[in-house]
């Protein structure tokens, strides 16, 4: 008990100090090569801030931990899609490109409603998860392709400067998944204390704790000007949490959900997907006030889970 504040402390600052430094390097890898920053931050990023997830799924999934694992995921994405990309537009209007309408966009949409239909009979099996993680291929090739025909222009000193920024992302990485345990260490032993279930621990203080290195990473692009880096790993994160997380963690054992999730919270997840879609064709923006609605959303939806579950 005495330790678990102190686990949160020192997980947020790990995680801030992480994001930085993830920022920083992915931004110049992307310039090194020419990436478009939203290629960079869809893949290397958001899979890096997508680690703590990962990590919490297998370990628990060999616990059998099940309902923490899919609620974890759930919460998250949630978690990202309302509040932290609302928090984003509130911050600064964000601005979507082509690509992110009509790649990404329907990326979210097609995973989101195909991991509801798998988790439809209350367990997720390793054909599902073998379903997923091909998704995650499928979604990550797409990706990729934008790089094609990209005309590679590295910058001065390449050798020196490109394992410079190679420590620094590792480094960064391994901050932010090492700060995103810590966090949730602490925050799982103080709710556990209060006595409340795995899925309700999943859906609101894991979810929020894990989605903490996507909100620093927002924060600290938005700050820095590097916003398709950060919406980059909103939307990877998103599409990354069910497919590739959910699919590998089942692929080492099945999941069991529970009820509710499959009842409310799931349901939940696919709605704020699909009402991503008029917001983010609504002049290729989402403003301030469409991010206030978002964070709104989100609380509303917090709310109902610690009233109804608790």
């Amino acid at each position: 008990m005495e330790m678990a504040p102190l686990l949160v402390v020192l997980g947020l600052v790990l995680l801030a100090v992480g994001a930085e430094a993830v920022v920083r390097a992915g931004a110049r890898v992307a310039r090194r090569f020419a990436v478009p920053p939203l290629v960079v931050g869809i893949t290397i990023v958001s899979v890096g801030t997508s680690l703590p997830e990962l990590a919490i799924g297998v370990d628990g999934a060999l616990r059998g931990a099940g309902p923490l694992v899919v609620g974890n995921v759930v919460g998250t994405n949630i978690v990202n899609l309302l509040l932290i990309l609302g928090l984003g537009a509130v911050l600064a209007p964000v601005l979507l490109d082509r690509t992110t309408l009509r790649r990404d966009l329907p990326a979210i949409v097609m995973v989101a409603v195909i991991t509801a239909l798998l988790l439809l009979d209350g367990e997720l099996s390793r054909v599902d998860a073998i379903v997923l993680v091909f998704l995650a291929m499928g979604y990550t090739g797409l990706v990729l392709r934008q790089r094609s025909g990209t005309v590679e222009s590295e910058v001065d000193d390449p050798r020196g400067s490109a394992v410079r920024d190679a420590i620094v992302l590792v480094a960064g990485l391994a901050a932010v998944v090492g700060g995103a345990e810590l966090l949730v260490s602490g925050a799982v032993e103080l709710a556990q204390l209060w006595g409340v279930d795995d899925d309700v621990i999943g859906l609101t203080v894991v979810a929020i704790g894990t989605s903490a290195p996507e909100l620093v990473t927002l924060i600290v692009a938005t700050i820095r000007g590097e916003r398709g880096l950060a919406l980059g790993n909103l939307i990877g994160s998103s599409v990354y949490n069910l497919a590739l997380v959910l699919g590998v963690s089942a692929l080492v054992r099945p999941l069991a959900v529970s009820d509710p999730i499959v009842r409310f919270d799931l349901p939940v997840m696919v709605a704020v997907v699909l009402l991503l879609v008029p917001v983010f064709w609504s002049g290729r923006r989402i403003s301030r006030i469409e991010g206030t609605g978002l964070v709104v959303a989100y609380l509303v939806y917090l709310g109902a889970v610690l009233v109804v579950r608790i």
